[in-house]
């Protein structure tokens, strides 16, 4: 299962992607849904989503302005806005997948399967490092602190 936080100013346009989640990607529970980027501000260091739908035009605070001030974010991103001009912009953000309103289900479930795909290269890299540097300390220990690249391997 992979948590998500929906962002959006438009009450019905949150509904209908919850609606259409729940429908065509059952490996998604949405854990939040912020209707501004203020409370997406608030809400998302504490709920730590693993991918994020995340609209552009609202007011005080547009998506790209909440990104930024999020700084790290250990979060996959999808674009939800009914503003094609932004695109560009939101490949420099890192965003999996760019959807166009209404969202199209075999759409959003592309972008969905490609942020586990992400998600889930990620988690097998941390892994690999992991049982990486174990196995270094391992073989370190096993040798009284002496050791070379060798004994390692």
């Amino acid at each position: 299962m992979i948590k998500a936080v929906i962002v959006d100013d438009e009450p019905y346009s949150c509904d209908t992607l919850s609606m259409l989640l729940e429908r065509h990607c059952p490996e998604v529970e949405v854990i939040g849904i912020c209707q501004s980027g203020k409370a997406a501000l608030e809400k998302i260091p504490y709920l730590q989503p693993q991918l994020l739908f995340l609209d552009i035009e609202m007011p005080h605070l547009n998506g790209f302005q909440l990104l930024e001030k999020l700084n790290d974010h250990n979060f996959k991103l999808i674009f939800t806005t009914s503003y094609d001009q932004y695109a560009i912009k939101a490949i420099r953000f890192s965003a999996i997948d760019y959807l166009l309103k209404p969202i199209d289900p075999i759409e959003l479930k592309q972008a969905v399967d490609k942020a586990i795909l992400h998600t889930f290269q990620s988690l097998s890299q941390q892994l690999e490092t992991s049982i990486s540097c174990n196995s270094c300390y391992t073989c370190c220990h096993a040798n009284n602190g002496r050791t070379s690249i060798d004994t390692c391997q």
